[in-house]
């Protein structure tokens, strides 16, 4: 299947509902603190989505019963939020959500460490927002789609982590999952020549010590298998005429 190139109004579509997503994460990271329960904070981020005139892109896409998928430590993505779950010094937190606007997907994830961390999970967080920076700040049109895992593999390798190779990143727009795969390593092929007008959610996701990952009882949360602590970093980009913008930022 084609990567679908996107016209200007469905760009301006994507780009207003990318701003709802950037705001409402901002929320969500600062209300991210020791006590609070991730229902709580999918609590927030819906109210917010919806007085803003969005909708939220993950609830109820596939069965999935909530706003944000969240993530503490060992979970890597798909953690469904719960009243429970409760946020606790020293904890690695990664919120991952996505917002319809006018019909089109936006999706992006922020982490953070909840209060003091260990140096293990910081270097975490600091690689990869390098990660998915220093990667977008490669896109331009004529760059081989595959550059993007190339990039992604080579900065977390370099930190001593490990890619989760069964999680990728993924064009976006009417659907939240559309053409093409965006792998976070590189499997030895170029792959396509990005061309302005594709929007393309770009997520470096990865582990302190594994590539293996198990799916818990509820049948969503995705966990390393070694228990480790993981990371993910996302945003949604729109390659440019000249190189790209970054439609899930403030």
């Amino acid at each position: 299947m084609g990567i679908n190139i996107k016209s200007d109004k469905e760009i301006e579509s994507m780009r207003k509902g990318g701003k709802i997503l950037a705001k409402v994460l901002e929320l969500v990271m600062e209300n991210a603190v020791a006590g609070i329960s991730t229902k709580e904070l999918d609590a927030m981020a819906e109210d917010f989505i919806i007085k803003n005139g969005g909708k939220p892109g993950f609830k109820g896409y596939g069965g999935f019963p909530a706003t944000l998928c969240t993530a503490r430590n060992e979970v890597i993505v798909h953690g469904i939020p719960h009243k429970d779950d409760i946020l606790q010094e020293g904890d690695i937190f990664t919120a991952d959500c996505g917002v319809i606007y006018e019909g089109f997907n936006t999706d992006a994830a922020r982490s953070k460490g909840i209060g003091k961390v260990s140096p293990l999970k910081q270097k975490l967080l600091d690689t990869s927002k390098r990660a998915l920076s220093e990667t977008i700040d490669l896109i331009k049109p004529g760059l081989p789609l595959n550059e993007i895992g190339k990039n992604i593999e080579k900065i977390v390798n370099a930190a001593g982590f490990k890619i989760i190779h069964d999680l990728t990143g993924h064009g976006i727009g009417r659907k939240l999952h559309e053409s093409p795969h965006i792998l976070n390593y590189y499997d030895g092929k170029p792959g396509p020549l990005l061309k302005a007008g594709m929007t393309l959610a770009i997520e470096p996701i990865f582990s302190a010590s594994t590539h293996n990952m198990v799916t818990l009882k509820d049948g969503w949360t995705l966990a390393t298998e070694d228990k480790s602590p993981s990371v993910q970093e996302e945003n949604t980009i729109l390659v440019t005429q000249n190189g790209c913008e970054i439609l899930t930022q403030v």
